[in-house]
């Protein structure tokens, strides 16, 4: 259920911080659901890295899960501090870089329909922190199609699949 909650809310934090980079929501708000999703995702993480019960795979999943942590509260961060995001960009860099053996190592080993999804969902995510270093830490001027691939997905990546475990109907 921690994949579902955690994929839920990073479908809505998706989402709205593609609206944001639309310039459909104000920099003076959008702190507010990067905070929250950041504080989720973080408390996820370090319970499956340390709680009862926890293992390798546990573990694992818990040291990916803060990757998503850092970058919503880096996110927030930036919007209290009004830094440009260069940091952000090239933190963005390591992820995207995780990203892809993370994808093909979930590819190659999927068994069920959940694990096939979760191989794209990670190819797609190191598609999206790409985007994010190229607009960020690069200067390209990318952010109108970076917003509408977060939206994107934020739905297809994060809110469906979340939406599904959690309503028992994908395992």
């Amino acid at each position: 259920m921690w994949l579902g909650v955690s994929l839920f809310y990073v479908g809505a934090v998706l989402c709205l911080n593609g609206l944001w980079m639309r310039g459909h929501i104000a920099d003076r708000e959008i702190w507010v659901i990067n905070v929250f999703v950041g504080l989720v995702s973080l408390a996820i993480g370090l319970f499956s890295i340390f709680g009862p019960g926890a293992d390798a795979h546990s573990i694992q999943g818990g040291a990916l899960t803060l990757l998503f942590a850092f970058t919503y509260l880096w996110v927030a961060a930036n919007r209290f501090s009004g830094a440009d995001g260069r940091g952000l960009g090239w933190f963005s860099l390591f992820v995207a870089i995780t990203a892809v053996p993370v994808a093909l190592d979930t590819l190659a080993g999927a068994r069920s329909l959940l694990d096939w999804w979760m191989g794209a969902n990670w190819a797609a995510w190191a598609l999206l922190w790409a985007l994010f270093w190229l607009l960020l830490a690069r200067g390209r001027d990318i952010g109108c199609f970076t917003g509408a691939m977060c939206i994107a997905q934020g739905v297809l990546t994060g809110w469906l699949p979340g939406y599904l475990l959690l309503s028992g109907r994908l395992y």
